[in-house]
């Protein structure tokens, strides 16, 4: 054989072996895309990937962050890319449904009916995985959005949180503080979303599920009906009391968890994972101990349909990624067993939704919140996240252009009622 066709055959099949080898290391990672900044919960995560390279020798678990609002912008172009996750975060809803028609998300189900995975979650937290019949992800954690209440700054002002049930009691204890010199609610503005807690929960209190569920399915006015418009003039009477820290449009939600576990602010109405990021935020790495932390429920409002007992917050967890490895699906069965969850428990990182796990949670602040959010008949999904990418962008901007007086409160229900019919 001619020496020259030798050499390139033999660079060919070298090319090819090299290939074959870089396919089979590949096929063999997990590139996990988490958003945790507690060093605590991220220690966790990775004593988790450890446990199951030991388990499954040859695999590899790469551990990859990005801060949340760096997540929700860079992960569309992410999952374009030949290196993308494999497991990524997910908040379900609307967002979830997008990324399933897309096409870059793994249906998972086959899995989940194998060797009774599906079991370990209860069917109402694991069916905001699952679209049209397939599931694409496992749920992780539920929340709760409350106000939570630095003690020591209320009993300054003579401010009773146990004594806050009304929306007429929140705005006159943010009289009695900014009267004892205390900015009263500390948000983060700058990143939208923490602003849509205040509009969202206004209408959850007015109107309750039915006039979501009427919304959603175009009935009436839909968004821009009296339910939504009222949430914004709630709002407006909060705001008109100008409550919140200088600069607040500009803070993003981790500065603000920071400040207020600085104790620059009094209040601040959250998710409980704030827990983790006041932590990592605050200047002494530390923020507010729980035992001289409160919480309240979101006030009940004058007029309102929606039950005191209805909650709004998430039901976080994880997907995978269209074209993934098997490895990864199989991680996500280790890191969702109930051995691994009962961690996350007994050290109060988060409320786990595996079976047997939530009771296990120890650390009382979160122990409260678990029992409150198992009482609530009514738990409804973060709007921005339930709505979809489009309808929530909007949601998230009128919730600010409220809080800056730059909108009216029927002009942003509108803007809300028209996104919803444009997108669907």
């Amino acid at each position: 054989m001619d020496r020259s066709k030798t050499n390139r055959l033999t660079r060919a099949l070298t090319a090819l072996a090299l290939l074959g080898a870089s396919l089979a290391a590949s096929a063999g990672t997990v590139r996990w895309l988490h958003l945790e900044q507690n060093p605590e919960v991220a220690a966790f995560y990775a004593d988790v990937a450890k446990r199951f390279e030991v388990a499954n020798p040859g695999t590899k678990v790469e551990l990859q962050f990005l801060e949340n609002e760096s997540y929700k912008k860079k992960l569309t172009t992410l999952l374009q890319s030949p290196d993308k996750p494999h497991v990524i975060y997910s908040w379900a809803g609307g967002v979830l449904r997008e990324q399933v028609k897309a096409g870059v998300i793994e249906d998972i189900s086959d899995a989940l009916n194998a060797n009774g995975w599906k079991d370990r979650f209860s069917p109402s937290a694991l069916n905001l995985y699952a679209v049209d019949g397939h599931t694409y992800g496992v749920p992780m954690l539920t929340s709760q959005v409350v106000f939570f209440y630095n003690k020591e700054l209320f009993a300054k002002a003579a401010v009773d949180g146990g004594a806050i049930k009304s929306w007429a009691d929140l705005l006159a204890a943010v009289g009695k503080l900014q009267g004892a010199g205390i900015t009263p609610i500390v948000v983060g503005g700058g990143d939208k979303w923490p602003l849509h807690f205040y509009w969202s929960h206004l209408a959850i209190r007015l109107g309750g599920k039915p006039a979501f569920d009427a919304a959603m399915a175009g009935q009436g006015k839909g968004f821009a009906s009296d339910t939504f418009v009222g949430a914004g003039e709630l709002f407006k009477q909060l705001v008109d009391l100008k409550p919140f820290q200088a600069g607040f449009l500009g803070a993003t939600y981790p500065q603000s968890a920071g400040q207020f576990g600085d104790g620059k602010g009094a209040m601040m109405l959250m998710l409980n994972g704030v827990l983790n990021t006041m932590r990592a935020n605050a200047a002494d790495k530390v923020g507010i101990p729980d035992e001289k932390l409160g919480w309240f429920a979101f006030p009940s409002v004058p007029g309102g349909k929606g039950a005191p007992e209805d909650t709004l917050g998430g039901m976080n967890g994880w997907l995978v990624t269209k074209g993934a490895p098997k490895e990864a699906t199989e991680f996500l069965r280790f890191f969702t067993d109930a051995q691994n969850q009962r961690i996350a428990a007994e050290k109060g990182f988060y409320i786990p939704v595996v079976k047997g796990t939530p009771e296990l949670v120890k650390r009382p602040i979160l122990m409260n919140l678990a029992g409150n959010v198992a009482q609530s008949k009514y738990h409804q999904l973060f709007y921005d996240q339930m709505l979809g990418p489009s309808v929530g962008a909007v949601v998230n901007d009128i919730s600010v252009e409220l809080a800056g007086g730059r909108v009216k409160p029927a002009d942003a229900a509108n803007k809300v009622q028209q996104a919803w019919l444009q997108a669907n």
